[in-house]
């Protein structure tokens, strides 16, 4: 590949614009709260009563202060492989979540009850941040009796109520 020798000296230029700003800006344009220590969080999971491929799960900040949580939960099933993908797609980040609030999220396990693609596991686990261990729920604790079908499961964001959540997810 070529580069022509005119791009060189503006790309020199902007590299040097952005090493010469000072920390205290760099710092300033990060500023939020601190990630949230896992032992501040309470997480709750739970199958939606009218359709049992819908999973509402929330996490709620017992801490004195604000702090910050993954912008997608980590939702992984059992023993198996990957974890829910996040609906809308997009970049890692983070959600602010203030002290003695909740925040909320809706999964969707399976499309098609009827999937011969379905696989079956007997727990699910939910993280407010993928470097948090999370809770692990059992089918029966979920209210999806035996097992939980998974296949293509997908996440919604973080959203500031249960309804914002299942609207994300397109659920009633």
């Amino acid at each position: 590949m070529r580069i022509r020798a005119a791009a060189v000296p503006a790309v020199c230029a902007a590299a040097a614009l952005l090493c010469a700003a000072p920390p205290s800006q760099a710092a300033a344009r990060q500023a939020g709260p601190a990630r949230c220590a896992e032992r501040v969080l309470t997480v709750r999971a739970k199958a939606a009563p009218a359709d049992p491929s819908v999973l509402r799960v929330s996490v709620t900040n017992r801490g004195g202060r604000a702090c910050a949580v993954d912008r997608v939960p980590t939702i992984t099933f059992g023993d198996l492989d990957g974890a829910a993908l996040p609906v809308p797609g997009g970049g890692s980040g983070a959600y602010a979540l203030k002290a003695g609030r909740t925040a909320y999220a809706a999964v969707r396990t399976i499309a098609d009850f009827a999937d011969p693609e379905a696989r079956r596991t007997g727990s699910v686990s939910v993280a407010a941040s993928a470097s948090h261990w999370g809770r692990s729920f059992t089918a029966a604790q979920l209210g999806t009796g035996g097992e939980v079908l998974v296949w293509e499961p997908v996440t919604t964001w973080w959203q500031p109520t249960a309804a914002a959540a299942d609207r994300a997810l397109g659920v009633g």
